[in-house]
Order: C-alpha cells, then sequence, then structure tokens
C-alpha cells in the first residue's frame, strides 16, 4: 500500500456483531433483530402497564388500606428497583431471549434454571389472561355495545377472548408489526397518564395531606398494619414485569448496551406515573367515605366519570383500553419467548415443534398461539367462578416474585465467590456493573423478594376466599405446578432418550442451556 492510500473500512454491522455475540452463547440468529432503544422500553413498561394495572386493582387497595395505602406504592417501588438493578446487570452478560430461566440456568445449574423458567411461564400465560379480562372494566363504560352478553363475568370472557386472537394474530405476523403496535400503544398510554393526571389534579377536592389517613371506619393499631400489608399487594401485582426488555434480547439493537438501561427505565416510568395516578385519584375523588373507592364495579373508572364528564371520561377509557391490549400483547410475546428459548435447549415437551421459527416472520408462531389458547382456556375458568379467578390471578404474582428469587439468589452466591469480574463486553465497551453497591443490592433484593412471596401466598380468607381450598390455594397451587412440571421434565427426558435411540444426529441438543465458548462474556 502506497503513502497516502487509505485503508478499507474493516467496520462490521451492527447486526452482525449481535449476531456474533449470541453465537458466542452457542445459538444462531434466528429472530429478526429490529428492536431498538424505543422500543425494548415500551415492552417493559407495557408489560407494568400502570393504566391496566391500577384501573383493574385500586380499589382492592383502597378497599384494604384507605387512602394511607398509596405508601405502598413507594415501598413496592423500592423494592422492585433492587431486583431491577441485579436484572440490568444480567441483562449486559446474557442478551439471551428467555432471560429468567437463561440467567438462573447460568448461576445455579440446569436443573435450577429449568425450574425458574417453568414458574416464570406458567406465570406468564395467567397473567396474559388476566391482562385481557381487564377489558370488561372498561370496554362496557365507553359504549353498552360492548356488552355483548348480561353477565359480566360471561361478558368478560368473550371481550378477553376476542383481544386475544388479535394479539396472537399480531404476534405471529413478525416482531416488527407487534413492536410498532407496542410502541404506538406505549406512547398513547404515556400521554395519557400525564393527561389524565393534570385533568384530575386541577379537579382537586382535597389536598395531598388525604393519603397520610387511613380513613373513616379503618381498624387502627396492629390490626390497620394487617391490612395495609394486604393493602400493598395491589402494588406487588402490577410492578412486575419490567425484564421483558431481557426477554427480547435477541430481538434488540445492541442489547447488552440496551436492556440494563430500558429495563431500568420501564420501572423508574412505571414508579412515577403510577404514584402520580394514586395520588391525583385520591385527591380528585367526590369522596373518600362513602364506599366507591373500594368497590370493584367503580373504583378508578368511577372518578373519572364523576369528576371529567362523561365525555372526557370515556376519552381517557379509550386510552385505558388501549393500555389493556398492548399489556396483553407484551405479555403474550415475552412468555412466547420463553417457550422458545426452553424449546430450544430441549427442556420442554414437543421441543422440535415448539423452537421452530417462521423464517419469513422470524417468529416462533406455535409458541405464540399455543399461549393464546392456554389464556383463553383460562378464562372459562371466570365462567363458573369468578373468585377462583381471581385467585389463580393473585397466585400466578406470587410465582412471579418466586422467580425473581431464583435468579437473585444464586447471583448473591456467585457475587460472594468472587466470579462477577467481568465489565467489559466483548467490544471492549464497559458492561453495567453495581460495583461496589452490588452485594448490598443483591442481599436486599432477595430480602425484598422472599417477603413479598411469602405476603403474596399467604393463605388469607379476605384475599383468597373462605371456602378452604380457596384459603390455601397459593400452596395448592404452587404444589401442582410443581407436579405437573416434574411430569414435563419426565417427559422430555424420554422425549431425549427415545431420540438418541434412533441415532438423532443432534443427541445433545438435550442440554440446557447451551454451554458459551470461547470469548463470550459470563460472570462465572
Amino acid at each position: 500500500m502506497t503513502a497516502g492510500t487509505v485503508a478499507p473500512s474493516t467496520a462490521i454491522a451492527p447486526d452482525v456483531v449481535d449476531a456474533g455475540d449470541l453465537s458466542s452463547f452457542g445459538y444462531t440468529q434466528q429472530l429478526h433483530r429490529s428492536i431498538g432503544s424505543y422500543g425494548s422500553f415500551a415492552a417493559g413498561f407495557s408489560f407494568v402497564s400502570i393504566l391496566t394495572t391500577v384501573f383493574q386493582l385500586f380499589a382492592f387497595g383502597f378497599a384494604f388500606g384507605g387512602p394511607a395505602f398509596f405508601w405502598t406504592w413507594p415501598l413496592v417501588f423500592a423494592g422492585q428497583m433492587l431486583v431491577a438493578l441485579c436484572f440490568a446487570e444480567l441483562a449486559a452478560r446474557y442478551p439471551i431471549s428467555g432471560c429468567i430461566y437463561q440467567w438462573a440456568s447460568r448461576l445455579g445449574g440446569k436443573l435450577w434454571g429449568w425450574a425458574a423458567g417453568w414458574l416464570m411461564l406458567v406465570a406468564q400465560v395467567v397473567t396474559v389472561a388476566a391482562a385481557a379480562i381487564a377489558l370488561q372494566i372498561v370496554l362496557p363504560s365507553i359504549w353498552s355495545g360492548f356488552t355483548i352478553v348480561s353477565n359480566p363475568t360471561h361478558n368478560a370472557v368473550i371481550l378477553g377472548s376476542l383481544l386475544l386472537v388479535i394479539t396472537t394474530v399480531i404476534n405471529a405476523v413478525g416482531i416488527g408489526v407487534m413492536s410498532r403496535i407496542n410502541s404506538i400503544g406505549v406512547t398513547c398510554e404515556l400521554i395519557g397518564v400525564v393527561l389524565l393526571c393534570i385533568a384530575l389534579f386541577s379537579r382537586s377536592e382535597r389536598g395531598p395531606q388525604a393519603v397520610i389517613h387511613r380513613g373513616v371506619g379503618m381498624p387502627g393499631g396492629t390490626a390497620y398494619l394487617s391490612a395495609f400489608v394486604i393493602s400493598g399487594l395491589m402494588a406487588a401485582y402490577v410492578m412486575v414485569g419490567f425484564d421483558s426488555a431481557g426477554e427480547l434480547s435477541e430481538e434488540t439493537k445492541q442489547p447488552r448496551r440496551t436492556a440494563p438501561r430500558t429495563i431500568l427505565r420501564a420501572l423508574a416510568v412505571s414508579g412515577v406515573g403510577g404514584a402520580f395516578m394514586l395520588l391525583a385519584t385520591m385527591m380528585a375523588a367526590p369522596s373518600l367515605t362513602d364506599g366507591s373507592l373500594g368497590d370493584p364495579a367503580r373504583g378508578l373508572p368511577y372518578v373519572l366519570t364523576e369528576r371529567l364528564g362523561p365525555v372526557l371520561g370515556r376519552v381517557f377509557l379509550i386510552d385505558v383500553a388501549i393500555a389493556v391490549t398492548v399489556c396483553t400483547l407484551a405479555i403474550q410475546t415475552a412468555s412466547t419467548r420463553m417457550i422458545f428459548s426452553m424449546a430450544r435447549d430441549r427442556v420442554l415437551p414437543f421441543s422440535r415443534a415448539l423452537s421452530k421459527v417462521n423464517r419469513r416472520t422470524g417468529t416462533p408462531i406455535l409458541p405464540a398461539i399455543l399461549v393464546g389458547l392456554l389464556a383463553a382456556l383460562l378464562l372459562v375458568v371466570n365462567v363458573g367462578n369468578a373468585q377462583i379467578f381471581l385467585a389463580l390471578a393473585s397466585v400466578c404474582i406470587m410465582l412471579l416474585y418466586v422467580a425473581y428469587l431464583m435468579v437473585t439468589v444464586p447471583l448473591l452466591l456467585r457475587r460472594r465467590a468472587g466470579l462477577l469480574e467481568s465489565r467489559i463486553g466483548p467490544d471492549g465497551e464497559p458492561l453495567f456493573s453495581l460495583g461496589k453497591w452490588g452485594t448490598a443490592v443483591n442481599l436486599g433484593a432477595i430480602v425484598w423478594g422472599g417477603a413479598m412471596a411469602v405476603n403474596l401466598g399467604w393463605p388469607r380468607p379476605e384475599v383468597f376466599g373462605a371456602v378452604w381450598y380457596l384459603h390455601w390455594f397459593p400452596l395448592l397451587f404452587l404444589a401442582g405446578t410443581a407436579v405437573v412440571g416434574y411430569l414435563a421434565w419426565l417427559e422430555q427426558r424420554e422425549q431425549v432418550r427415545r431420540a438418541a435411540s434412533r441415532l438423532d444426529p443432534n443427541p445433545g441438543a438435550d442440554i440446557a442451556p447451551r454451554e458459551p465458548v470461547a470469548g463470550a462474556v459470563v460472570l462465572g
């Protein structure tokens, strides 16, 4: 080369770099990588979906704790932020779909990771159904034509099933379409939260000091403390799913840098926005003492229509319906990627079929259909006994917290063993790290997660009903999930054995997860 000649560019396209990074963990790029920073944030934010869940559960929290239940929100937010910080570290180091399963597997071993993935998968499928059924809270209030049948529980199943058909089709079409719809929906939700808070604050009946009182008729002393702890379940139900940005890592551009930021951002925006919504609602409510705010049939939608008028109130309810739609879509997408990730490692029954990715859409279509069908079947439970469905939706959140614990506990053990030294990515850039605060944050996340799992699963008749099987439903459901999971594990092992006996060309496909090869940035 003569003097003054410019060397040809050796720059590598980002998508190629990301695909090469994924291959260091033993996987090839099958899913289409098209999600940017905002789309990644939208995935986590729409799973939390404060418009959906706060509207759905506000009456529950207020009924137990009165106006002072507001303070459970910042408490839960602080605890979940500890968990999110741990997840941000892992998202930077393991940018792989099915993140809870993948992280737990690499930190605690194959069987441990499989158990965490199974619990997370069951919880996600139930949560899809719980999100879809929320349409019943808003659509009939917008237009009487959405009351297809007079029975509210039956109508809820019909509306929820129609929504599941729509979200399943979107998920099957491709991640690009899903991400665009989700991002538009999240933008509408964010604008709606801001405008809703402004509208309610402008029509305040009382000052913010209302939230320091437990309310008329509420018990005092230790009895109120118990009620306050129960009211905190509302916030605990809401602030989960922020890890969805990690679930879509294989479809996110530069996920090592993008996912950690968007996990934290999704929770932070949800926490701040939700706090203002709760405060604005209690300041603007026509009354804090007439029982309307604690009535599941009235609650927050009642405040909107009473304080903002029927027209403006319905406009905001339309925004809530959009939020419910994208929330259901995001949760179904996350559960679809969990199935794909586990099936790819051959740890689920019928793994070969469930791990197939459509080449044109870059989407695992069969898992999307499966999740939609399972969620629709769960909705049918609401027809026979709405109390059972409510208990089921409550317990699935407990499973999410247990699955989170199955990540944070082995993470702390690895950290204490000095196996978290890697802070530089394969591109030479620093990875997100908690540094000297890591042990304290990690320990706090474990203590918090354990306390909330116990609080969510504690057999209380006030929450789960007085009938004995509902009273003990959390423990019964956890035991049932474990038994079914064990049977699924045995079936998977039998499939692998039969495949090996037929001289399967890929007999090692039952390894879960696949071991990273040289060059992978790992924690231990």
